[in-house]
């Protein structure tokens, strides 16, 4: 059985059973978020032992070459000594320019963070509270319209990141994030192909990114954004799309509310219903799907059933049900 060996610590790691797995089965804090291998915030470095191919995929050759690895997609076959990565793994500071509520339950967080660099407007980054725990948030801001990075940020029950955001951070404070990860995100490769937007709850974020980044490039195309909430005061930016699609011909907002009678042009239904039923086939359309993982499962099966070709299909990994 291997051992894993971390500090003074050595932890035994079960068969098939992974890094991540072995270390906090035996109480190690080690910050993760979508243990899926995307999110990249269990990166750790191993300083001894052989690293799993597997665990580095996705990785800069840089970061590969030092030994860095993702430990939740790490099922080591011997002994590892590994370490907690520094800051030159890919940690970054921002400072907190503003922080406006944008409805009961999420609030916008703009970040100055001069050494980010180039990013694409719905890609995502993790925000740490301390050295162990981060929680990923898509970009709603785009490099080339914002001056600030912008994340939505809803308050979970008992979440103990979105709790800190809500209730503690304050504008001037400093805090740690990564790199901008992620493939959701817009590229001029025809700009005349429909877009197909849908997003319930804060996966209005990075939807609202890419929209504005297809717009500035020159899409051409018409783009139908669908924006879902249970109740009315669940939406949020509602004038602000209007405004957007009554400059643009080719915009299409619809907010949807499920749990309530709708009202002026809110529509009635969860959002992949309403979108399908507007468009009830969507070959050659390009999709981007972000919110709850549930709508988002479905949503990538029912939209390829509807004609949608699986390279045309983006979906936001990392917005969970807890955080």
């Amino acid at each position: 059985m291997p051992e894993i060996l971390l500090g003074d610590k050595t932890y035994a790691c079960a068969d098939g059973e992974s890094v991540l797995e072995a270390l906090t089965r035996g109480g190690e804090s080690v910050p993760s978020s979508c243990r899926s291998g995307v999110c990249q915030t269990c990166l750790l470095r191993a300083v001894d032992g052989q690293v799993p191919e597997a665990s580095q995929k996705g990785l800069k050759d840089t970061l590969r070459a030092r030994g860095y690895f993702l430990a939740c997609q790490c099922v080591p076959h011997q002994s590892m000594r590994v370490e907690h990565p520094g800051t030159d793994a890919g940690r970054l500071v921002a400072t907190v320019r503003a922080i406006t509520p944008l409805n009961r339950e999420i609030v916008s967080v703009a970040l100055e963070c001069p050494g980010m660099g180039d990013y694409r407007a719905g890609q995502f980054i993790n925000v740490f509270k301390d050295e162990r725990l981060s929680r990923s948030y898509s970009l709603a801001s785009a490099p080339a319209l914002d001056p600030h990075l912008t994340l939505h940020v809803r308050k979970v029950s008992q979440g103990r990141v979105s709790g800190w955001i809500h209730e503690s951070l304050q504008v001037g404070d400093q805090v740690a994030v990564s790199r901008p990860l992620g493939e959701c995100f817009y590229m001029l490769s025809d700009p005349d192909q429909p877009l197909l937007l849908l997003g319930t709850g804060s996966g209005l974020a990075p939807l609202y990114g890419i929209l504005r980044d297809a717009l500035r490039q020159g899409h051409r195309g018409p783009i139908r954004l669908y924006h879902g909430s249970r109740h009315k005061d669940g939406l949020y930016l509602v004038d602000e799309l209007r405004a957007l699609a009554y400059r643009h011909a080719t915009v299409h907002y619809h907010p949807c509310v499920s749990r309530e009678a709708p009202t002026g042009d809110l529509r009635h239904g969860r959002v992949l219903d309403v979108a399908l039923n507007d468009q009830p086939r969507v070959a050659g359309w390009r999709t981007f799907l972000c919110g709850h993982p549930d709508m988002v499962q479905s949503a990538k099966k029912r939209l390829y059933l509807a004609g949608a070709a699986l390279k045309d299909i983006y979906a936001d990994a990392f917005i969970r049900s807890a955080a």
